[in-house]
């Protein structure tokens, strides 16, 4: 239910500034959702964390008013190859990590 979708260049120029974006397939359910006359579980995602080698790259917190699968778009630029991590944290505490590759050349 909660798969991770990250969209980023494979390489780039050093210094070249480009767009991360980011999308989690989740249903970010309030509990105040009536289904069949009760209401539901409530499972929100409350932060997003983005991190470059492990260095802190960006960083969201996610409150009620946010949809499902929730989108995220940043800009970054880097001078050397990275491995970006990528984390999305529920509120009950489960955790959504996903990592992706950028080469600079």
């Amino acid at each position: 239910m909660t798969t991770p979708r990250i969209r980023v260049p494979s390489s780039v120029k050093a210094g070249e500034a480009f767009e991360v974006r980011t999308l989690i397939d989740h249903p970010m359910e309030t509990g105040l959702r009536q289904q069949t006359g009760q209401t539901g579980p409530r499972r929100m995602i409350t932060r997003f964390e983005a991190h470059a080698d492990g260095e802190p790259l960006f960083a969201a917190d996610f409150r009620n008013g946010t949809s499902a699968n929730p989108y995220v778009a940043f800009i970054a630029r880097f001078t050397k190859t990275t491995t970006v991590t990528f984390l999305w944290q529920e509120e009950d505490g489960r955790e959504h990590r996903a990592s992706q590759s950028i080469t600079v050349a």
